[in-house]
């Protein structure tokens, strides 16, 4: 158990400083806007509150005092739930509610502050072994730290997950929209940290043992951090992903097509307006080019197309996939036409790729990367 308790909290821990790293690297940019500031903020509390777990697990003593790693630890945490409704509030509300908004909640936090620490120097804290503050061990006054604590985590996840869903609504920013949608699964995984540190208290106040269902409050705990820290930075590096996805996905299709377009180009070299490269810089001039290409060379062997492909679908599952292979099997005739010496017909109305709405351009590259799949499965033309 102490070994999966102790990866679950190295895991959050370097989520923490990792997201707290990445964002630093943006300072130079974001010194002067209050959001990035409270932002910084935030990530530097969740990192102290497993800076101080850390040094709670060491030892029992911090600075002499017994349990202050712990107290610290607690307050921390608090400190950082706090800042992180706030920056929600920077991010998405208007202004004045932003602003009223962040005025209740430091004020909530400062009381919840003052609150647990008075607890902890009732109870004995520095007295009492580290142990009794993992479950309470039955002693009322510990048992309400602990609770109070609990509660001080789980107000902030509930009301940062019923904002988050009319946040994301509200915003025209992609990125935000996303960033607040993966706070909003944070939240709940973190208030179900805390209802399983709840189920532990409680069961061990009242003697009963869930044995290994105790760590199911670290795993949650671990899972919802490393979400928060995602969803914390996810303005930063959520467009950058965007683009490399979107890079990663022109590329695919960009090579799919490379077989369709390489017979066209063979049976009509006049279609490329540059001589053929391996390079792939410039990738969206290069597909949107491929396109263009493909789609003159399709009109050049129109003459030599048959009115309506025929031939079987190949088992095609759905209509979109039998079109395809239909406009694939149309290629291939034409194209062996063609090379076949076969005299084009005067008529050029041969049906195809222009019959259908190209206004669409990423539409037009799925569709088209269709086409070449089942043309690739036909073999070329000989």
């Amino acid at each position: 158990m102490n070994t999966i308790r102790t990866v679950c909290f190295a895991v959050a821990a370097l989520s923490s400083y990792a997201a707290l790293a990445y964002r630093l690297g943006q300072v130079r940019r974001g010194r002067h806007d209050s959001a990035y500031r409270w932002l910084i903020a935030t990530l530097l509390l969740q990192c102290l509150t497993f800076t101080m777990g850390a040094v709670a697990m060491g030892g029992p003593r911090l600075l002499g005092v017994g349990n202050l790693a712990i107290l610290l630890m607690h307050l921390s945490a608090v400190a950082f739930c706090v800042s992180a409704q706030i920056i929600l509030l920077r991010w998405a509300a208007p202004e004045e509610e932003a602003r009223r908004g962040a005025r209740y909640w430091l004020v909530t936090g400062a009381a919840l502050e003052v609150l647990l620490t008075v607890l902890f120097l009732v109870a004995g804290g520095p007295g009492r072994p580290a142990s009794d503050f993992d479950t309470g061990s039955g002693r009322p006054l510990v048992l309400a730290y602990l609770l109070v604590f609990v509660l001080s985590q789980a107000l902030p996840c509930v009301t940062i997950h019923r904002q988050c869903g009319p946040y994301a609504r509200m915003t025209d920013n992609v990125s935000l929209r996303q960033a607040l949608r993966v706070l909003s699964v944070a939240a709940v995984v973190l208030f179900l940290y805390c209802a399983a540190r709840t189920v532990n208290i409680v069961t061990a106040a009242a003697g009963a043992d869930i044995g290994a269902w105790k760590l199911a409050s670290n795993v949650f705990s671990a899972a919802g951090i490393v979400i928060l820290s995602l969803g914390l930075t996810h303005p930063a590096w959520g467009p950058r992903a965007a683009g490399l996805a979107a890079w990663v996905r022109d590329y695919r299709s960009y090579r799919a097509l490379y077989p369709l377009w390489r017979d066209l180009y063979e049976a009509s070299p006049g279609i490329a307006l540059e001589p053929p490269g391996a390079t792939v810089r410039d990738l969206d001039y290069r597909l949107h080019r491929r396109v263009v290409e493909i789609r003159d060379g399709w009109r050049d062997l129109r003459p030599y197309a048959e009115r309506a492909a025929a031939g079987p679908s190949g088992g095609a599952a759905d209509e979109e996939s039998r079109q395809a292979h239909a406009e694939a099997l149309q290629l291939r005739r034409a194209l062996t036409a063609k090379r076949a010496g076969t005299a084009p017909r005067d008529d050029e109305d041969g049906g195809g790729f222009e019959d259908r709405d190209t206004d669409d351009f990423t539409a037009e590259v799925a569709w088209l990367t269709r086409v070449a799949a089942a043309y690739s499965k036909l073999g070329t033309a000989s």
